[in-house]
């Protein structure tokens, strides 16, 4: 398994991440089953495994706790915070509503959660902690100053984000450094051959700070896979389809669009002796910026087809001609945004007040 260095912090991570958001009741909750799947992927020489407390209320984290039992000092362990996790003892699904001050980027959220992390993952420390997704209503200053209050307690190894814009890396950086606070090591962006919008900013952005990147969904939620095709149509059947529907409802233009071009790569990763899974981790892998690619297979089986992978290095001809289909820069369907600015969702702050407009 190929290696590499996460950003400046001097950790070797291996170019594939595990990702286990489907492991517990999300996807396979066959706890036997799920740590089998992390084994396997620790023979196969994966280190990086990357968790969140959110995903399946906090069940995810614990498999991956009972994975790593004797196994903790191979890997390099990342979770993340942001997302509302209820009191406790009341499993919450995605999305949900929960009373204030139980989600957030403040310092009372993020104090509390990674408590709850650490002993649900059986370890004194996390390798990698992430903030989730942006939080307009906690200034950065404060997110970025109880983060290195758990660095330097011992806690937390190394920082870093996910989902955040280009100006809002290059804002925290700045605090960073203005207030002596840790900066973050790391974003996590999404990024495949279906959203490619992170390569106008978020990637460039990144890499000219240094900062490692590990990127989710390379398979775009399983249409990369080769999963949905014209001829199978779609299962509709599991928590993402009925969670996100504007990610796979085929009757919405830029879903239907998503099944006329993995026709077309299924044919181009034919002609260049690859796999469909293989092309698509191939593309995201060749990107400058990126660290590791993030894998989230269910099961065993899943895990074998993309291991290989890793090997896979794309000529430029074939780049080329992902890039005739998926123009550099843009979302193939831009409903599959995961996180949009406030602004761009509630018109009343891009409008100044009636009595400013002369009204």
């Amino acid at each position: 398994m190929r290696r590499t260095t996460l950003g400046r912090t001097g950790i070797s991570v291996s170019r594939l991440c595990l990702g286990t958001m489907m492991l517990g009741a999300w996807g396979n909750a066959d706890h036997d089953e799920a740590v089998r799947l992390v084994h396997t992927a620790l023979d196969a020489g994966i280190n990086f495994i990357d968790t969140a407390d959110m995903y399946s209320a906090g069940e995810s984290e614990e498999i991956v706790g009972k994975a790593l039992k004797g196994r903790r000092d191979e890997v390099i362990l990342a979770t993340k915070v942001h997302f509302p996790m209820g009191d406790g003892t009341t499993p919450v699904q995605f999305p949900a509503v929960t009373e204030p001050n139980r989600s957030g980027n403040s310092r009372r959220w993020i104090k509390r959660e990674v408590e709850n992390s650490l002993r649900r993952l059986g370890t004194d420390y996390i390798d990698l902690y992430q903030i989730h997704r942006p939080d307009p209503s906690t200034d950065i200053d404060e997110t970025l100053s109880a983060l290195s209050d758990l660095v330097r307690e011992g806690k937390v190894m190394a920082i870093g984000c996910s989902d955040f814009p280009a100006e809002q890396l290059v804002e925290a950086r700045w605090v960073a450094e203005r207030r002596n606070h840790v900066p973050f090591h790391t974003e996590q962006p999404p990024y495949s051959i279906f959203a490619r919008g992170v390569e106008r900013g978020v990637l460039p952005t990144a890499q000219r700070l240094g900062m490692g990147v590990l990127t989710w969904s390379p398979l775009a939620s399983g249409w990369l896979a080769g999963k949905y095709r014209k001829s199978a149509g779609l299962e509709l059947n599991d928590f993402r389809r009925d969670l996100i529907p504007h990610k796979f409802d085929q009757n919405l233009p830029g879903n239907a669009r998503k099944l006329e071009i993995v026709e077309e790569l299924v044919k181009l990763a034919a002609d260049s002796g690859h796999r469909l899974t293989h092309l698509a981790l191939g593309f995201v892998l060749s990107h400058p910026a990126v660290t590791s690619a993030i894998i989230g297979p269910r099961t065993v089986e899943q895990l074998d087809d993309l291991l290989g992978a890793v090997d896979v290095v794309l000529e430029d001809d074939v780049l080329d001609r992902i890039d005739a289909l998926v123009a550099p820069g843009t979302d193939l369907n831009p409903s599959d945004t995961d996180y949009t600015p406030p602004a761009l969702a509630d018109a009343a702050l891009r409008r100044r007040p009636r009595a400013e407009r002369g009204a």
